[in-house]
């Protein structure tokens, strides 16, 4: 008999002890971003591993090299390794709407990051900053530099948008576009190459080199005077830093110089760029802290693992759902403040941002 209890008091104290394991097996979440090629996806995925991890979660975090059946097999491998929580920066908003579903079926939350997934209702929530803000950003910048309210004076202005594939590109080319149309309208502002709608002047993929050959064609089509006393160039509006470093580089390879470069906007703070604002061969960058980012998408995993209501402050409209999303704020950089939100912030050191000859 007393063996009997011995064996029964055994038995009971495994099962305690495998439901206690299995109570403190972590978490898991899959965090499936789009590329390492740009900077700022390398910081986002860094941050949300980093603050998940912290916050006590496991984390499959993949980049998919900008390729979206590498992204599609990646989050398969993610559903069969059983996470609970799917947070998706993709590559093609649209194309991810199967996969998607299977994460529904298998009961996984999904979160967008950044980026909106589009045309499906297999998404939960998103995260994001105020994208359609950061072109307005970008836009209210020209218009107080240039004085465009009071000026009698007329400036010359080329577009460079963002990749046709991603939704926010056509939010920040809006924000931006919306903002300087009223002195476009007016004839303050001229696009002499009459490049204004998106589709003409996006740019697929980000690339740098592909906004560097358009800016190419751009100035020997329209500006090839423009050192010589012809026709003159005052702005280039760019919705991010990898197409304003193409736009930089291009205009750097034709002669310009940071006494005489246009103006030019960015978005990322990327340490290249950042680098040429202190040169004077960029002129602004949209900051947006991806520490923020993660962190509050962090706080909505919590939120959705521990079951509480899930905070958000706006909805997006994916083109069959509005999505529940929260917005993160971003402001604007340049050279007499970049120290100040770059560098005293922790976001950079100083050696990050140091320019060599």
């Amino acid at each position: 008999m007393k063996k009997l209890v011995s064996i029964l008091l055994v038995l009971v104290l495994s099962l305690s002890l495998l439901t206690v394991a299995s109570a403190e097996a972590p978490k898991k979440v899959g965090v499936a971003m789009p590329t390492m090629d740009l900077q700022r996806w390398i910081q986002d995925g860094d941050n949300m591993k980093k603050q998940l991890e912290a916050a006590g979660y496991e984390v499959d975090l993949q980049y998919a090299n900008n390729d979206v059946a590498t992204q599609v097999s990646q989050i398969e491998n993610m559903l069969l390794n059983e996470v609970e929580v799917l947070v998706v920066a993709s590559i093609d908003g649209g194309a991810l709407g199967t996969v998607l579903q299977q994460a529904k079926e298998a009961g996984v939350i999904v979160i967008a990051y950044d980026r909106l997934l589009t045309g499906t209702e297999y998404v939960d929530y998103y995260t994001t900053f105020d994208n359609y803000k950061v072109g307005q950003i970008q836009g209210q910048y020209v218009v107080d530099k240039f004085d465009l309210e009071n000026t009698d004076k007329t400036y010359t202005i080329e577009f460079t948008a963002g990749s046709p594939d991603d939704n926010n590109a056509g939010l920040f080319f809006a924000g931006a576009y919306d903002t300087v149309k009223p002195y476009l309208d007016n004839g303050k502002l001229v696009c002499v190459s009459g490049q204004t709608d998106f589709e003409t002047v996006a740019t697929p993929a980000w690339k740098s080199e592909t906004a560097q050959a358009r800016m190419d064609n751009i100035l020997s089509g329209f500006y090839a005077d423009a050192l010589t006393g012809g026709q003159k160039l005052d702005i280039c509006l760019c919705s991010n830093d990898s197409t304003a470093l193409g736009v930089t580089n291009s205009l750097v390879a034709f002669g310009f110089t940071a006494e005489n470069i246009p103006v030019i906007t960015g978005q990322d703070c990327d340490i290249a760029n950042t680098k040429n604002m202190v040169q004077g061969l960029q002129a602004m960058s949209v900051f947006k802290d991806t520490r923020a980012l993660a962190e509050a998408t962090v706080k909505m995993v919590g939120e959705i693992l521990s079951g509480a209501e899930v905070e958000t402050n706006a909805t997006y409209a994916n083109g069959v759902k509005d999505v529940a999303s929260f917005n993160c704020t971003p402001v604007f950089a340049d050279v007499n403040n970049y120290a100040e939100l770059l560098i005293e912030s922790g976001y950079y050191t100083a050696e990050d941002l140091a320019v060599t000859e």
